[in-house]
């Protein structure tokens, strides 16, 4: 069994995160240890409340620099024997996770990868080839009809009909565009990687529209965006969409 859980990291209340882990508080805290898998998580704002909640982490994550905060923070919080760092990428799991003897993991984490790995299609697939049967991955990404709203109302409608359009707002830079997902095309991913969905949710309906000037009590807030996280129209112009998902 669990210890009894410390109180909530900050990032774990936040108004911006209240979605994620509303959806994965029956997971991670149904009473047993699990084993979980953050993909491109490095820095930990995942993998150290949950460690904490006294699940065993491991971290792939490309970034050196992101595994370096990641080994601080865990070290802050007390949980640094619950957390592993391994550099790596998530298209190359089953090269990583055999070498580190790992396989079969209860849950696997993967917010804000999909963006810009260079194909979301492997990188899920090899995510679910890392969990047991019915193991779990929760699915974090950003949502294109979010983005079109924030870049119009910044100012920038040219940018905002060009992310409408599927195309790379600023063509010129010398880095490649972040992806933008729709709903249907987050879960129609989730599918072809042989996981069963969920339901989606909208992340950061509000929190992300209402800047610290705002003066918005942070509870409040968190409050109006779960009721809001699973109810359209509201969640179809969220910042991101996060889905929870199972492998048969």
């Amino acid at each position: 069994m669990l210890p009894a859980p410390s109180s909530p990291a900050a990032e774990q209340v936040s108004p911006r995160t209240a979605a994620v882990w509303a959806a994965l508080d029956p997971v991670v805290r149904a009473g047993t240890p699990l084993r979980v898998l953050d993909v491109g998580g490095g820095s930990g704002i995942f993998a150290v409340p949950l460690a904490q909640l006294g699940h065993e982490v491991t971290v792939v994550d490309p970034s050196a620099d992101a595994l370096a905060t990641l080994g601080r923070r865990a070290g802050t919080a007390g949980v640094a024997g619950g957390v592993r760092g391994v550099q790596g990428d998530g298209d190359l799991l089953h090269q990583v996770l055999p070498a580190l003897g790992d396989s079969g993991y209860d849950l696997a984490l993967c917010h804000s990868v999909l963006e810009i790995v260079d194909d979301p299609g492997v990188t899920l697939r090899e995510i679910a080839g890392a969990l047991r049967p019915g193991g779990q991955v929760s699915v974090a990404t950003v949502n294109r009809a979010g983005a079109v709203l924030a870049r119009a109302l910044s100012g920038h409608p040219v940018e905002a009909l060009a992310l409408l359009e599927d195309r790379d707002p600023a063509p010129g830079r010398a880095r490649p565009a972040r992806r933008r997902f729709g709903p249907d095309e987050l879960l129609a991913l989730v599918e072809g990687a042989g996981l069963r969905a969920g339901s989606w949710r909208g992340v950061g309906v509000v929190a992300d529209l209402l800047d610290a000037a705002s003066g918005a009590d942070p509870a409040a807030v968190r409050a109006l965006e779960l009721a809001l996280a699973g109810t359209s129209p509201y969640r179809d112009v969220a910042t991101g969409l996060h889905v929870l998902a199972a492998r048969p």
